[in-house]
């Protein structure tokens, strides 16, 4: 099967936030499938341009229109011996290759929208037939209905798949980009038009031959007006092609027996060991008094609302009052790091607050840290609360998208689970749901080294969502064979 991935951004070229990790892995599962043709399209961003590490090859140069405007396409294949999966990006001084940042420029929306069409521009002009194109949140949104509108003798047998990965984030233009920009006619206008503005998620959702998000949970919730934006009408007319599929981790890239992040190496039987040493060492590197008998709370997260910050940052001084210590790695809202540096002022014994992003740092929190807290309002899917289980740190999180669907309650009976979940978003459920795993960290060592080892050898991998994307694929070829 050929499958044709697009994103606006792939580790390790460029990586702004978990789509990056997605893009990375995803395809890659997908390339190993015996058969499998896997193109991934990015744009030949600037940092990706002046990275002497990655070594590109000019493919083809051509001219893709978008309405009246004739804009140069740059192909580049990066040089790989991975015939299965080549990675293309489209090159364009003036939409990529001279801006300093992947977003937040004023012209997003025809920035994304040159790349939509010159993706499938590069394809008829490389005479590639795909049967699947799979695109992913608003910057690769309008990929469905252009190929309705513009391809549909030359790459007419391809199916679409759209995955909102957040669906915050929609693409939003004023009501002349259709014409103006996408060239495209009147009889378009409800497929993008919403409150008077042009919405590049909606027109997805209508335009795609499958919809997909990031979990099951997620999946339900967004088509409830609470978590969808405005877009839960849209959603639940076409809930019959939508399902939740949970990201994975690359569990070799992130392994506590192997990463060289750690002052000490461990699995899951010498987690008890292994984690002590890293403790004690990240103690005494953040000036905490170094107690093997404290458990050390850790958070790596955006110091943003939707992650909990408002009832965390409520809580603290009870947080504080247990005997704990809490260590936080990010960056964020001026509110929160501001409120979070109050808190660190407070309790300096207890309380390290870094106000950056390592990713190293990152690794040492996980791998030393015996909680690791995760209050979100919402997540889609959630990658922290999987790496923390991976390096032994059991979670306690908020019942919502991802972290509903992968953080099994923990029963001490029984000894199965993986975490601590909370239901309601209160600081008093919250702190409900750490004073539960903290009553069986200090009182059933047992039970608490089960919980432990529960997480490390679950199995978070691409193998089942890779298969489970498979068969979503399958099905549309099938449906195309009738």
């Amino acid at each position: 099967m050929k499958i044709v991935f697009a994103a606006s951004e792939a580790a390790p070229f460029i990586k702004t936030g978990g789509l990056g990790d997605v893009a990375q892995a995803l395809p890659s599962a997908l390339s190993e499938y015996k058969g499998n043709e896997i193109l991934l399209f990015l744009p030949y961003y600037k940092s990706v341009k002046n990275n002497p590490a990655f070594s590109v090859e000019r493919v083809a140069e051509f001219e893709v229109q978008l309405s009246w405007r004739s804009s140069y396409v740059g192909l580049m294949r990066l040089k790989s011996k991975k015939r299965k999966l080549r990675v293309y990006f489209i090159d364009n001084e003036y939409y990529f290759g001279g801006r300093e940042s992947s977003y937040g420029d004023y012209d997003d929306g025809e920035r994304f929208a040159y790349f939509c069409k010159a993706i499938l521009e590069s394809l008829v002009y490389m005479n590639e037939t795909p049967d699947v194109i799979h695109c992913n949140d608003w910057q690769t949104a309008l990929v469905p209905t252009l190929l309705h509108a513009f391809y549909g003798d030359t790459l007419g047998k391809a199916k679409t798949v759209f995955t909102i990965h957040n669906i915050e984030y929609q693409g939003w233009a004023n009501p002349d980009f259709l014409g103006e920009v996408l060239g495209l006619s009147s009889d378009y206008k409800s497929t993008f038009g919403y409150n008077g503005a042009f919405n590049f998620v909606k027109g997805a959702i209508l335009s795609c031959d499958a919809l997909t998000t990031v979990s099951q949970t997620y999946a339900k919730e967004i088509c409830y007006p609470y978590f969808a934006h405005g877009l839960s009408h849209v959603i639940n007319d076409h809930s019959f092609k939508l399902s939740g599929i949970i990201n994975g981790i690359d569990m070799d890239g992130n392994d506590p027996a192997t990463d060289k992040n750690l002052p000490a190496n461990y699995d899951a039987k010498t987690a008890a060991q292994g984690k002590a040493s890293c403790k004690a060492q990240l103690q005494k590197q953040l000036g905490l008094p170094v107690r093997e008998d404290v458990p050390l709370i850790g958070l790596v997260s955006r110091l943003v609302g939707h992650k909990g910050l408002d009832i965390m940052c409520d809580a603290m001084d009870e947080i504080m009052s247990r005997d704990v210590q809490f260590v936080i790695l990010g960056t964020g809202d001026s509110l929160y790091e501001s409120k979070l540096a109050q808190a660190a002022e407070r309790y300096p014994d207890k309380l390290s607050l870094n106000l950056c992003f390592s990713k190293s740092m990152a690794s040492q929190i996980y791998g030393a840290s015996d909680i690791y807290l995760m209050p979100s309002k919402s997540e889609p899917c959630g990658l922290s609360q999987l790496l923390a289980m991976r390096y032994g740190s059991v979670p306690v999180v908020h019942e919502t998208g991802g972290l509903k669907d992968t953080v099994i309650p923990f029963n001490y009976g029984t000894g199965e689970g993986l975490g601590f979940t909370f239901q309601g978003f209160s600081k008093d459920e919250l702190m409900d749901g750490l004073n539960r795993a903290l009553d069986i960290y200090f009182n059933n060592k047992k039970a608490w080294e089960k919980a432990v080892y529960n997480g490390m050898t679950t199995d978070f991998s691409w193998k089942k969502p890779a298969e489970e994307y498979m068969q979503i694929y399958r099905n549309l070829q099938a449906n195309n064979m009738q």
